[in-house]
């Protein structure tokens, strides 16, 4: 039976796949794809797990006081049962044969099937039997996790070594920043979450992503069924599941025009971007790691305007990356560039993008009570300064090979501008002490805070440029929590607050003859971009896949008609 749930459009297009569901309302495990080489070692995993299942159930057996409840030996039995189940087992195997699975997220999945079947059951017996199952595999998964020699996350995989012909949509209660750098670039044509707004993290790695997503679905994780037929309509904010045949078509030729429409804006890749006016605009990219530089290259952008280095921080079993694993990440951003500037962020760890572990010295802050206002970005780096310290070492160093810019985050307060510069000027002392290249680079601040938009005058006396992240400018000056579906309405880039915080701080900026770059999701969303240039900015940076469609807009716009229209508009 066709049926439709309505969330928030984030990310424009259409995707037709097979449902994949990597979030169980029951278990949380890791999700990634194995190398199809690992397959059987993945296969011998569950094995494994089940044989030490199987002893440890065996053994509670024997090891049962003569006076015990025969219930519970009779338990016992319909556990061992269960382990051995080919439904349970061996269609478990077929999910790390089939899609490449990791065993830990097959074993969710086959859960989840069986899971619905006994919701099916009549009887109220076999019904409750359910809740053995799922004690099952939280044992499987336990013993998977004992596991020496654990796998380890394989990214890459081609979408054809799985999954038949089908192409695949991913379906999740959330899906989390780590989680997202597994899936990126992965084999989903389409996302589908619970929560989350129009700013959230999904939603913003989708755009970067270029595929269709919709978010803030509510129960979508709970009704689509693994392997159901999806339609995700990224416009209209809408998800189909089992579309009738007419409904589909249509879908799928509203899928082959979009494809038109982008092959259409390549051919603006090498233009540039320079109004009617006259007025040349920089179209500058954000990327996550290293690897993301060659698409902004072929995407057209002229440099990298945000590097967001703490995805760098993550994934990493709380692993923390060096010194020179930093450099090397960064100068090969750099050298990837050929020529063109780099703007790196210092970590930004914290809110929507928490790590495994936050010191090098213990697990703390992880259960903040309001994490976006907490110990998050610059507050977390001057609270661990021998690791900031080995950030900006590494910064400096890269910028030897290729221009560098340094970007410091969340900034709101004098004394956090002072412990910034105190520490790149140690950071630089620490470099010429130990004989090692390195570059002066030109230091810039963030403006996400109301505080840091009101002083951006000041701020201007101590840094060479400003960049304005849009989604946390944003959500501080309206107290909406970005991520939070609830009030996602509420989230309002058109507030005519927000408007007179980002144009505050671009005249403050213009005025003292210095850059200034808008680096969140507005700088990509062709919604904002005339209101922009009428501010007065002349630097965007957005994702690659979105460089394209700004372009198109900047090259059909008057900076003067804008300009003279915004003054006519200020009260």
């Amino acid at each position: 039976m066709s049926f439709q749930i309505f969330g928030l459009p984030v990310s424009r297009g259409v995707a037709i796949g097979r449902a994949v569901l990597v979030a169980s309302s029951r278990v949380d495990v890791a999700h990634y794809f194995i190398e199809p080489g690992r397959i059987e070692a993945e296969v011998g995993r569950l094995r494994d797990a089940r044989d030490a299942v199987a002893a440890e159930l065996g053994g509670l057996q024997r090891g049962m006081p003569a006076d015990a409840p025969a219930e519970l030996s009779a338990l016992l039995d319909v556990h061992l049962m269960l382990l051995h189940d080919e439904a349970l087992t061996g269609a478990t195997g077929q999910w790390v044969r089939e899609r490449h699975y990791n065993a830990e997220w097959a074993l969710s999945a086959q859960l989840e099937v069986l899971a619905r079947q006994f919701d099916e059951m009549e009887n109220d017996y076999l019904r409750e039997r359910k809740a053995d199952l799922e004690q099952v595999v939280e044992r499987m998964l336990r013993a998977l996790a004992a596991q020496d020699g654990r796998a380890s996350h394989a990214l890459g995989v081609d979408p054809r070594d799985f999954g038949g012909e089908d192409p695949l949509v991913l379906v999740a209660s959330d899906i989390a920043p780590a989680d997202m750098l597994q899936f990126k670039r992965s084999v989903f044509t389409g996302f589908v979450t619970d929560v989350g707004g129009k700013t959230s993290h999904t939603a913003i790695v989708a755009r970067s992503l270029d595929i269709p997503a919709v978010v803030g679905a509510r129960e979508a994780s709970r009704i689509i069924r693994q392997d159901d037929w999806v339609v995700i309509d990224g416009d209209a904010g809408v998800v189909i599941v089992d579309p009738s045949p007419i409904v589909l078509e249509e879908y799928r030729y509203r899928q082959r025009q979009s494809e038109l429409e982008r092959e259409r804006l390549t051919r603006l890749r090498h233009t540039p971007a320079v109004t009617l006016d006259g007025e040349r605009v920089e179209l500058l990219a954000n990327i996550e790691l290293p690897g993301d530089a060659p698409a902004a290259l072929e995407a057209g952008a002229v440099g990298i305007g945000l590097f967001r280095s703490e995805f760098l921080f993550m994934n990493r079993g709380g692993d923390l990356p060096g010194e020179d694993e930093q450099f090397e990440a960064y100068r090969s951003a750099v050298e990837a560039m050929r020529g063109l500037p780099v703007t790196i962020r210092t970590v930004d760890i914290g809110a929507d993008k928490p790590m495994e572990r936050m010191s090098v010295h213990e697990l703390r802050h992880e259960h903040a009570l309001n994490p976006a206002l907490g110990l998050r970005a610059i507050r977390w780096s001057l609270s661990e300064p021998s690791m900031f310290r080995q950030q900006l070492r590494a910064i400096l160093r890269a910028g030897a090979y290729g221009p560098v810019r340094l970007l410091v985050p969340m900034l709101a307060h004098a004394s956090e501008v002072r412990g910034t510069l105190d520490a790149l000027a140690r950071a630089k002392q620490q470099l010429r002490d130990g004989g090692r290249a390195y570059a002066d680079v030109p230091i810039g601040a963030m403006i996400e805070v109301p505080a840091a938009a009101l002083m951006a005058g000041s701020f201007l006396d101590a840094f060479d440029f400003l960049s304005l992240g849009t989604n946390d400018l944003i959500q501080y000056t309206l107290a909406i929590d970005r991520a939070d579906e609830a009030v996602a309405h509420l989230y309002d880039p058109w507030h005519p607050a927000v408007l007179e915080l980002i144009e505050r701080t671009i005249a403050a900026a213009r005025a003292r003859g210095k850059g200034v770059s808008v680096c969140g999701e507005m700088a990509g969303d062709p919604a904002f971009t005339a209101a922009l240039l009428g501010m007065g900015l002349r630097s965007f940076s957005m994702h690659p896949a979105q460089i394209a469609t700004i372009k198109q807009q900047v090259l059909r716009l008057d900076t003067r008609k804008l300009g003279a229209a915004a003054h006519h508009a200020t009260p």
